[in-house]
């Protein structure tokens, strides 16, 4: 079967679209870039003959499956049981994870039941995936090649787990190849022109047995480098392929590796000992909220006004009234003075300024919705563009705040 895997991911919520599957995205990355082949992900509901029918028929099939949900301690929870028909084990008390569940429950103050403790009763042939950050563990099952793990569905314990444990599980339950790999973060160009830009550089790549993934997100698109078995030298040949980019796309290139755009810049102020402070109108904190999502933030973040309405913006950030009258609140001489207000009454190094019509109401014939105006101040100079996103708010608020993020960054290595 050849290290191929398979994903399944239990739960009604799932299936009804209640919530969102993030966690079968991330695995088949993860286990990709490890060197499986993910030929299959699954999602089905709660029910005790949909999961051990999809368990016998991965079995059948492949020779790892990642099973994520079914773990908590109410009724409809019973992959567990599942588990132990499936490989004909009973449940067995661990009393680590009881102590870890009580220790839990203890430090918050929470009174502790029965049910809770249940979740200690595990299979007695798993090997246990300890979860430090919650109260579920991971569970992991070898039958000759045949790999069933069992993870929780939160997803930061199922990560957790996957990053602490299950990855060298992995590596040594599978002869593994080595695959050599890097990701490109590129910002301020849509995938699409992206594409077209690069079309003989990419063609090029797979002349030396390199394969490119595009990974766009508003605002942003990842290109992840892959060197296939085929491929000598590798690592190498991936390092002058991004040399060859850099050549390109100089401009929209802001990382090698994967980094969020906050993170990056994050690290751009500490390098450069600046300070940042947001005045934000359509985007209501988005940009202040990805900048302090960022651990050590407090090194470079000083604050934000959100200037939801005029009033704030005249009252608290000191813009002038007759001009908002004159030009409207989305305007290049409103941003500009929300910004260089904002940054003399934090005294940063920089500042951002933004306001916009995020939609779907408020625009007009002259500014329709997804117009947006962001400044960009520092001692040096103000810098101010309009841009037209588009008509859904949820995604002007973001691609918002990271075009704001991305006109940062240029200010800073400029």
């Amino acid at each position: 079967m050849n290290n191929k895997a398979q994903i399944i991911c239990i739960g009604d919520e799932l299936l009804i679209g209640q919530v969102e599957n993030t966690n079968a995205s991330w695995l088949a990355l993860k286990l990709t870039e490890l060197g499986f082949w993910v030929e299959k992900i699954v999602t089905v509901s709660d029910k005790y003959n949909d999961i051990i029918s999809a368990f016998k028929n991965a079995s059948e099939n492949v020779n790892l499956v990642i099973v994520t949900g079914g773990l908590g301690p109410t009724n409809d929870d019973i992959t567990k049981n599942v588990l132990c028909d499936f490989f004909k084990t009973g449940l067995k008390r661990n009393k680590e994870i009881e102590n870890h569940i009580s220790t839990i429950f203890n430090k918050r103050n929470l009174p502790i039941t029965d049910l809770n403790l249940q979740q200690a009763d595990l299979p007695e042939n798993c090997d246990v995936l300890f979860n430090e950050l919650g109260t579920a563990p991971g569970m992991a099952f070898k039958q000759n090649s045949f790999v069933l793990v069992s993870l929780p569905g939160v997803p930061f314990e199922m990560k957790n787990i996957f990053e602490k444990q299950l990855n060298v599980y992995l590596k040594n339950h599978f002869n593994l190849p080595q695959i050599f790999s890097q990701t490109v973060m590129t910002s301020g160009i849509a995938e699409s022109f992206l594409a077209d830009k690069i079309k003989l550089w990419e063609n090029k790549l797979k002349d030396n047995n390199l394969s490119l993934a595009y990974l766009p997100q508003p605002g942003i698109v990842r290109l992840r480098i892959t060197a296939n078995q085929n491929c000598v030298n590798g690592l190498d040949q991936i390092n002058n392929s991004i040399d060859e980019l850099y050549k390109i796309i100089p401009d929209k290139i802001f990382a090698v590796g994967d980094i969020k755009l906050e993170e990056f810049i994050g690290k751009l102020l500490i390098e450069n000992n600046k300070t940042v402070s947001t005045a934000e109108s359509c985007t209501g904190g988005t940009i202040a909220q990805l900048l302090t999502s960022v651990s050590g933030s407090s090194k470079y973040f000083k604050g934000s006004v959100v200037a939801y309405s005029n009033d704030i913006k005249t009252d608290i950030l000191k813009v002038n009234k007759e001009e908002i009258v004159k030009y409207g609140a989305v305007s290049e001489q409103v941003v500009i003075q929300m910004a260089n207000n904002i940054r003399e009454i934090f005294k940063t190094d920089y500042s951002i300024a933004i306001s916009g019509v995020a939609g779907p109401d408020g625009g007009t014939d002259e500014k329709p919705v997804g117009t947006v105006w962001i400044a960009i101040a520092s001692q040096k100079n103000i810098i101010a563009h309009k841009f037209m996103f588009g008509n859904d708010r949820v995604r002007n608020i973001l691609r918002a705040s990271i075009t704001s993020l991305d006109m940062l960054r240029k200010s800073i290595i400029d």
